[in-house]
């Protein structure tokens, strides 16, 4: 009787440290898609435009990122230069 008790501990054991790893990745996951967010999206859409046959323009992610920096803030807002 006792090896049985045991063996149901271990077991309740394991699962638990199972769920804490597998909920550990799904938080990193999140925070990995939260900070990486729109340049996935982007990639992602690429990537259906191109198998589903239309023609796509690719985009490197150092061209989108000079592009975002030199977008306009309010510092800049009334200026004509960019």
């Amino acid at each position: 009787m006792m090896t049985r008790e045991r063996a149901s501990k271990r077991s309740g054991q394991g699962l638990t440290e199972y769920i804490i790893i597998v909920a550990l990745v799904a938080i990193a996951a999140i925070g990995v898609v939260n900070i990486f967010g729109n340049q996935l999206r982007h990639q992602f859409s690429t990537i259906i435009a191109s198998m589903s046959g239309s023609s796509v323009q690719v985009e490197s992610l150092a061209t989108k990122a000079k592009q975002q920096t030199n977008q306009r803030t309010l510092k800049d807002y009334a200026s004509e230069n960019r």
